[in-house]
């Protein structure tokens, strides 16, 4: 009889057990939900007082950055022009020098090309068209990879120059967004984003329409209402870039130990 009863007391005493961790787990749920309202004091947390300062401040960051900029392209004017004063170099030198000016993007540009724009889909975006799955948050905004796209495309055709938004793209420029905020060379930008191009507009179009990563992308256009854009010019002018030319790239860090004496 002993034997039966200290048998059934250990599948009690587990029971028992499980209990109270399910009632502690409660417990735990409901003083996280009292310290969350204490702490929001009935408004959304994501809107605190915090993060907007610190939207407001990279923002500022960024119109500093501009006017950094435009202070040092007019320093680079004024370089370039001693430069270019009679300096012993011959006509040949003298071209060249132009070309490498040219291709490296800080000189404007003129000539024949288009603008694409790209835009994140309306407010309240529901799928459009039959059999689509309704849309989740990251269907409906602009991505990294569709810019990046975009302006791959237009190199592919043959793009002479590409500028975004109102920045020049040189061969250290990196396009970047954190969700759907772009970041472009220190510089903070909210869609619609605008990628102009400097080129054939027939070759432009081909190339966009041949891109693998832009066709997917038009699916969601056709099926969301992202924004697609796409503009010709005949004349278009690229601004020369303004920005420091200076390389930063990263350093292994030699440990102390290693640089030490034995």
């Amino acid at each position: 009889m002993s034997n039966s009863d200290d048998s059934s007391a250990g599948p009690r005493r587990r029971v028992r057990a499980v209990r109270l961790l399910t009632a502690a787990i409660f417990a735990l749920a409901g003083l996280i939900f009292v310290t969350s309202f204490n702490t929001s004091k009935g408004t959304n947390i994501r809107t605190d007082a915090s993060l907007l300062k610190l939207s407001d401040l990279i923002h500022e960051r960024s119109q500093d950055n501009a006017e950094l900029e435009k202070t040092t392209a007019a320093a680079r004017g004024r370089v370039d022009a001693l430069a270019d004063r009679d300096d012993g170099s011959t006509k040949a030198e003298d071209a060249r020098l132009a070309a490498l000016r040219t291709a490296s993007g800080t000189e404007p540009l003129t000539g024949k090309g288009l603008t694409v724009t790209l835009n994140d889909a309306p407010p309240g975006a529901t799928a459009r068209i039959p059999n689509v799955p309704e849309p989740q948050p990251n269907d409906l905004v602009i991505h990294q990879q569709d810019l990046q796209a975009v302006v791959n495309a237009l190199w592919e055709g043959g793009a002479q120059g590409i500028q975004v938004m109102d920045q020049r793209l040189i061969s250290t420029s990196a396009v970047r967004c954190v969700g759907n905020t772009l970041i472009l060379q220190g510089r903070v930008y909210s869609p619609p984003y605008k990628v102009s191009a400097v080129g054939d507009p027939a070759a432009l179009r081909k190339a966009l329409a041949a891109s693998p990563a832009l066709q997917n992308y038009q699916l969601y256009v056709n099926a969301y209402g992202l924004g697609w854009k796409v503009d010709e010019h005949k004349t278009l002018t690229l601004p020369g870039y303004s920005g420091t030319v200076d390389l930063h790239y990263a350093k292994p860090v030699v440990p102390s130990s290693a640089t030490s004496t034995p």
